[in-house]
């Protein structure tokens, strides 16, 4: 059975076509600049097919899942003869509100939920039921299903998903915690628990995974209980562009210094802020990085670098701001057996992670700085001998997760 997942964003859409009885990835690819100019690089992982990298007008979702279903089944670049081979569709869905708990095949029923959920995602909704709705056009009767990001996370116990404003606000709107990036948390502690061989079942996680969009998540026995990101993926710790947690006066402040209203100031919030707002040139990690005078491969100081002093306060924030949150995590799981990084920056950057660890040394949890300077595309551990729990890197999979999800999903129906 082949599996398509999609990724939907506002002017972008993300694919990976996967056999699932290898659980291989047949190929990938990226439509970008929707409704602009468009560009399309489609990769297949056949030898002796091509590379499709071409601008390319797309002028809605519709057009770029048609150009992508024409890649995928043509004679130059595909990796399947027919439309009929791709089985099923698996769609990262960002918000599923209080009303999912897992999965869901897409129904009517469904995208009406999902709808509703604009209110709580209004920048991420519409483009996820914007590719939902293009594959119902491009292939109809193929079974889909939602994953949501949130679905992870709702085991998280009412203590800590409860924000302290007034209570109607979550009985009539919805209003708590729910957080994101919820399949690379499930899958990375699903295989570190693997690497633990714990056998009494009582495990204590916390994984952080670290790109442009950060959070960290407290996972006890397997299960979510705490997470940084809140009701929107801003709260937390910084990024590349959002804040993460600030005092809320803030939006008050900034509007009244520079007359501005309330949306204009969450887009600063939003779009001008986290390392991006310190540093003031980049919102890119590996362009601060390098400015701040570090050696990407290693994490060590360039000694032939000029360090940019804000390059570098970005950086000190982040990692303190992980910390903390790492730190905070400890006293709600009461305890600690592994701590995970993952993602873009977790995976790839020696030096945050040990930024990070130096400030957790007085807790007992150490790395070996020459094990953590490699970049891991494999499962690594860098725990020192001394440290009193595991540090591990694990390469994240969302996309596997959704493909999981939608075949069990979709046999379960049969």
């Amino acid at each position: 059975m082949n599996v398509l997942v999609i990724n939907a964003g506002s002017s972008s859409l993300k694919y990976q076509l996967f056999d699932m009885e290898t659980e291989k990835i047949l190929a990938k690819g990226l439509c970008d600049r929707i409704g602009i100019d468009g560009h399309l690089k489609h990769k297949p992982t056949v030898s002796d097919k091509k590379v499709f990298d071409e601008a390319i007008s797309l002028p809605t979702h519709a057009e770029a899942i048609s150009i992508v279903i024409d890649k995928l089944t043509s004679d130059d670049y595909g990796v399947i003869s027919c439309l009929s081979e791709i089985n099923a569709v698996g769609h990262r869905a960002v918000h599923g509100g209080r009303k999912f708990f897992g999965s869901a095949l897409i129904n009517d029923e469904v995208i009406m939920i999902l709808e509703d959920c604009i209110r709580l995602a209004p920048l991420h909704i519409p483009a996820n039921l914007m590719g939902i709705r293009a594959c119902q056009i491009a292939m109809p009767g193929v079974p889909q299903v939602a994953v949501f990001d949130t679905a992870f996370h709702h085991t998280i116990p009412e203590h800590a998903y409860i924000y302290p404003i007034p209570y109607k606000y979550y009985e009539e709107n919805d209003i708590r915690r729910y957080g994101f990036h919820g399949s690379s948390h499930r899958y990375v502690s699903a295989i570190a628990l693997e690497h633990l061989n714990n056998t009494t079942g009582d495990t204590k996680l916390i994984t952080c995974h670290l790109g442009n969009g950060s959070s960290l998540a407290a996972v006890k026995n397997g299960k979510s209980i705490d997470t940084t990101m809140g009701v929107t993926p801003l709260e937390g710790v910084p990024m590349g562009t959002r804040c993460g947690s600030v005092d809320p006066s803030l939006v008050d402040i900034i509007a009244a210094i520079d007359d501005l209203s309330i949306k204009d100031t969450m887009d600063i919030l939003n779009k001008k802020s986290g390392v991006l707002g310190i540093y003031g040139k980049s919102s890119d990690f590996r362009d601060i990085e390098i400015a701040a005078g570090y050696d990407m491969d290693t994490g060590f100081d360039d000694p032939d670098s000029s360090p940019d002093k804000r390059a570098r306060l970005a950086l000190d924030v982040f990692c303190y701001q992980v910390a903390k949150f790492i730190g905070s995590y400890i006293v709600a799981l009461g305890g600690l057996d592994a701590l995970i990084f993952t993602a873009g920056i977790g995976e790839n950057s020696p030096y945050v992670r040990r930024a990070i660890c130096d400030h957790l040394k007085g807790i007992g949890i150490n790395i070996d700085e020459q094990v953590n300077a490699v970049r891991a595309g494999d499962f690594l551990d860098i725990t020192a001998e001394n440290s009193t729990s595991k540090v591990f890197v694990i390469p994240t999979n969302e996309e596997l997760v959704i493909a999981r999800d939608t075949m069990e999903i979709i046999f379960n129906r049969k």
